[in-house]
């Protein structure tokens, strides 16, 4: 009988370990959204038109 105990020590403590890990995995929230790099974000819809006219000046429009 006590060999078997000691046999089954191990496994028992990695079904331990290994039910600690998922409870730990799935307790924890999501992780923070990665953000988008600031030339690929378009927040103001029509934020980069230029006027023909500031164009051929070489002016831009202040934000």
């Amino acid at each position: 009988m006590a060999i078997v105990a000691i046999l089954l020590l191990p496994v028992v403590t990695m079904l331990l370990y290994g039910m600690d890990r998922t409870e730990d995995w799935l307790a924890r929230g999501p992780k923070p959204p990665r953000h988008a790099r600031a030339r690929h974000l378009r927040l103001i819809h029509g934020g980069r038109r230029q006027t023909a006219a500031a164009v051929d000046q070489g002016e831009t429009e202040a934000a």
